[in-house]
């Protein structure tokens, strides 16, 4: 214990040289053994004595038999703080240990060899303390720092001729005791707090004095979060959490706590079910299993399901095994966790709602039979109308094409009547159709009626189907025989010779052979209007 103490007292050099008895400075008759301690080997010490070499490759101890200062040197660890021993007729002795704040401690001046003293005295700093008519001890108590400094003991020491003695100042030094037990606490407990909750965190400390400074760090990071021996949060955050450490300092020394880790706890949201949606509907005798989470929430979280309102079951997962039809219904899961000390603050977090429809195997499998014939039959149906509608286009188309143009009334044979007057059978203005266009027929009437030009002309908005007339004064005798002449869309200028029309005169009548037209040989009488190709309509207006 005494070699801590003074290695405490004289230094943090890696040799030290411990004194026994511990008492400083030491006395020669106390037989004082001085002892070096340090790396290497014990044998490898050597010994200085008022700063000369005294001993090579002494031991690491000995007993001194000589006043004087001395050192001790280990290889590679230096050299030792000096220690003196003293010879003198009256010396003050403290003890050889680190002096702390609050501690008790007893200076005692001694004469040589233990000779009485007497009206001895006590001196700090040239200030008289006490006087002890016999006493020769002075206690401090409890140590201060201001008790730090240089002490001095007076008194008559007893010999043939009495004589007053003063003692060699002695250094005192009170250091401030180290801090010791720092740790940190937390309101509310354990340090878990709900997320918006406030948290208040303290730091105390065991064992120290002087006046004490806070710093409060989290993590690995040195920046000051506040001073203080108390740290409040009002209102935590996610980026709260981590560890918090507390670091307290006296202006001698520092000690730090040991980290106290911070759980901010989330209230549980977003709950959802998975699957999340079901093939609807469900075959009974299907497996079905469902599964509630939760994207956020501090544990421990707990799980409720309802079906139309009523609780089923607990836990995260929902087994229904093989489904039957009783297992219908409106599923829901409610994700629950208590938070704050003791749960005192509850969270709950609802899911959509699952809607699950179980069909019996038969019903379905009818269903699913009756839908497919159904569809089946539809386009049966449809195929059946489009052949059909296609098979009656083609005929309507053939014998559209068969037919040809529809036929025109059959003209009526001139009477005898008209033949023997000469009356036109066709007017000037009458309208005649064709298959491609329409004319409108001019002349003259009469028996002496002649055509000396006729030239056509495309009416309408077709170029191919338009009205052709034929500009003349007076009754036409007979329709031109326009059925041959008009075969395209671009009429043509046909000219005629001029003949009278009786109806049994000889007549000639000349088409060009161009577009499709053909010639009319016309070698005898002309009996009747050109045959049907052409049909009369109503007069043109």
């Amino acid at each position: 214990m005494a070699g801590k103490v003074t290695l405490l007292l004289w230094g943090t050099q890696t040799t030290q040289l411990l004194v026994q008895p511990p008492w400083t400075p030491p006395v020669l008759w106390d037989r004082v053994t001085l002892t070096c301690q340090g790396s290497g080997t014990a044998a490898a010490t050597t010994w200085y004595k008022d700063g000369q070499r005294w001993w090579l490759q002494g031991p690491d101890r000995f007993r001194v038999t000589e006043s004087g200062t001395y050192q001790c040197d280990r290889p590679g660890t230096g050299l030792s703080p000096s220690v003196s021993v003293s010879n003198d007729r009256l010396v003050l002795q403290v003890p050889a240990r680190s002096l702390m704040e609050g501690d008790t401690v007893t200076l005692r001046c001694r004469s040589w060899k233990d000779k009485p003293v007497t009206s001895v005295s006590f001196y700090h700093e040239e200030k008289q303390l006490q006087q002890f008519r016999n006493g020769t001890e002075l206690s401090l108590s409890p140590l201060r720092l201001l008790d730090s400094g240089r002490y001095r003991c007076r008194g008559c020491v007893y010999s043939v001729f009495s004589q007053w003695k003063e003692s060699a100042p002695v250094k005192v030094t009170v250091h401030r005791v180290p801090l010791s037990g720092v740790s940190v606490s937390a309101q509310p407990p354990r340090a878990q707090v709900a997320l918006g909750d406030r948290l208040v965190l303290s730091c105390t400390v065991a064992a120290g004095t002087g006046p004490l400074s806070f710093s409060w760090h989290r993590g690995d990071s040195w920046a000051p979060l506040g001073t203080g021996p108390h740290l409040e949060l009002h209102h935590v955050g996610d980026n709260d959490s981590g560890h918090y450490q507390c670091r307290a300092s006296n202006g001698h020394s520092v000690a730090e706590s040991v980290p106290l880790n911070v759980t901010i706890l989330v209230p549980v949201a977003n709950a959802t079910i998975s699957p999340g949606a079901l093939a609807q509907p469900v075959r009974a005798g299907d497996p079905v299993t469902l599964r509630c989470s939760v994207q956020v929430g501090s544990a421990p979280v707990t799980f409720t399901w309802l079906r139309n309102g009523s609780d089923v079951a607990r836990g995260p997962l929902l087994e229904l095994g093989d489904v039957h039809v009783g297992h219908s219904g409106t599923y829901q899961c409610v994700a629950t966790n208590q938070l704050g000390q003791d749960g005192h603050r509850v969270f709950r977090a609802f899911s959509p709602e699952l809607a699950l429809t179980v069909t019996p195997r038969g019903h379905w499998d009818t269903a699913v039979a009756a839908g497919v014939g159904g569809s089946l039959l539809f386009l049966v149906l449809l195929v059946g109308v489009i052949v059909g509608w296609h098979r009656w286009h083609c005929l309507a188309s053939r014998k559209h094409e068969e037919r040809g143009p529809p036929a025109c009334p059959p003209p009526e044979p001139p009477s005898d009547q008209h033949r023997a007057a000469g009356t036109p059978l066709a007017t000037a203005g009458a309208r005649w159709h064709l298959r491609e266009c329409a004319v409108t027929l001019g002349g003259t009437g009469g028996t002496g009626g002649t055509h000396t030009r006729v030239s056509r002309r495309p009416v309408g908005a077709h170029p191919a189907r338009g009205h052709q007339e034929l500009p003349a004064a007076g009754p036409v005798p007979c329709p031109w025989p326009l059925g041959a002449a008009m075969a395209s869309g671009s009429c043509q200028q046909l000219a005629l010779s001029s003949r009278p029309w009786p109806p049994g005169a000889a007549s000639s009548w000349s088409c060009p052979p161009a577009r499709g037209h053909r010639e009319l040989p016309a070698a005898g009488p002309v009996p009747h209007p050109w045959p049907p190709p052409l049909c009369p309509s109503e007069p043109h207006k």
